[in-house]
């Protein structure tokens, strides 16, 4: 017998591969009929392969992007980066409300807490709102300490080495 109830997971840490980590999960769900949505915070980049890939070949995966194509300034975001989180926060809440998908990616969530485009109130409620049999998912570095303690499974992705430091630039099929 396999267990229904939704989890809480949750990856974070300065290390690469928190977002792979959850497009693994979301093959993973698609693969046995499931219906995963991303929603990537801070990110609005089409180019992203994973955008291209859902589109071609994964028709019960859904992704949103919430954020421009640029990076956020941390110390001074720009009031459209509030307004595309909170557009972002708003869908979250619509669709986990909603029991369409089994499983919910919210990608980047923890930093857009960090960065203050989002409050930690508002991920707590989006928590609180899931279904029981509701998989929900929280990426980005920052995760704060209050939604690792309601969480079922924490990973830190700690970056031991990256090629970033020996001057290699962002690689496509890598970073994005």
């Amino acid at each position: 017998m396999y267990m229904t109830k939704g989890l809480v997971m949750v990856y974070t840490g300065n290390g690469k591969g928190k977002t792979t980590a959850a497009l693994g999960l979301a093959l993973r769900a698609v693969g046995h009929g499931k219906k995963v949505l991303m929603i990537q915070f801070m990110k609005g980049d089409k180019n992203y392969g994973e955008i291209k890939a859902v589109e071609r070949y994964l028709p019960g995966f859904k992704i949103i992007q919430s954020g421009l194509d640029t990076f956020v300034d941390k110390n001074n975001p720009s009031k459209e980066d509030i307004y595309l989180a909170q557009e972002g926060y708003n869908i979250a809440l619509k669709e986990i409300k909603s029991a369409k998908y089994d499983m919910i990616i919210l990608d980047e969530v923890n930093v857009a807490v960090e960065y203050n485009l989002l409050s930690l109130d508002q991920i707590i409620d989006l928590i609180k709102e899931k279904p029981d049999n509701l998989d929900l998912v929280l990426t980005g570095r920052y995760a704060p300490y209050k939604v690792i303690d309601i969480a079922d499974m924490v990973s830190e992705i700690k970056e031991i080495k990256h090629h970033y430091s020996k001057g290699i630039k962002a690689k496509e099929g890598v970073e994005f």
